[in-house]
């Protein structure tokens, strides 16, 4: 067809083909139980693959605005029939496929990422076959390349934070809604004028948050009273901050 428009719209189709298959197998890589030489399992296989979808939807974008830039300098006649019946094609598809996987997305990195790449499929779809109409009517054929900065500039936009929440959980962050002052308070009241340091908190994957730290035991307790204040620190991780994993290490006479 010559339409620079459906091509970053099937480029972009094509990537998000190989984006789904990432994710597919990434999911089913996160329900693999952990052994002795993956003690996690997968679990973070998800958090990889939405990072890796979200950076080739960026780095599709780049590409796109370059062709976008240098199609401006150098027109050709596009034909417009073709590139309407495939875009329309491609609303169906994509639109239809973004309906399956939504309710998972609103609870799953992963599967949101995907649900992100055939939504915005959908979108460029529907503003390729409206160039497609004013290329046909009123032969515009440079509403072509606007339409490919549009798709890539909103491509960049809709990749962009789930880019940095994916390599901030892989770098093990802190969670943005938590706060790390707020929980050592919220312990220090159970704990008594026991004291924790080295704190740590971290997603292992789009669900599980674990959190490990020292308690400075300011006496020499033993065993079961320490036992009894880490069930109470339990509590307090979970109930109050939704942490499903905790490991704390006693130390006396150390800080």
């Amino acid at each position: 067809s010559g339409s620079l428009s459906l091509l970053s719209d099937a480029l972009h189709n094509f990537s998000d083909v190989i984006s789904l298959i990432l994710s597919f197998v990434a999911h089913k890589l996160a329900k693999k139980k952990p052994n002795s030489s993956s003690t996690f399992g997968y679990k973070r296989a998800e958090l990889l693959a939405a990072f890796i979808n979200a950076a080739t939807l960026i780095i599709v974008a780049i590409f796109l605005i370059y062709e976008a830039i240098v199609r401006f300098s150098e027109p050709v006649v596009i034909s417009s029939d073709l590139v309407i019946w495939l875009s329309v094609l491609g609303i169906a598809f994509n639109g239809f496929s973004a309906l399956i996987i939504k309710k998972d997305a609103d609870h799953n990195l992963n599967m949101r990422s995907a649900y992100l790449h055939l939504f915005t499929d959908m979108m460029a779809s529907v503003a390729v076959l409206a160039g497609g109409f004013l290329m046909k009517y009123f032969q515009w054929f440079w509403v072509d390349s606007v339409i490919t900065l549009a798709i890539a500039i909103y491509l960049i936009f809709m990749s962009f934070e789930l880019l940095k929440s994916s390599t901030k959980m892989l770098l093990l962050f802190t969670p943005k809604d938590l706060n790390i002052e707020e929980i050592a308070e919220k312990i220090h009241k159970v704990s008594g004028n026991h004291r924790l340091y080295h704190i740590h908190l971290w997603h292992l994957n789009d669900n599980e948050l674990h959190f490990e730290a020292h308690l400075d035991c300011q006496e020499n307790i033993s065993i079961s009273e320490f036992n009894a204040i880490v069930s109470e620190i339990e509590e307090v991780l979970f109930h109050e901050f939704h942490i499903s994993h905790c490991t704390i290490q006693p130390d006396f006479e150390k800080n």
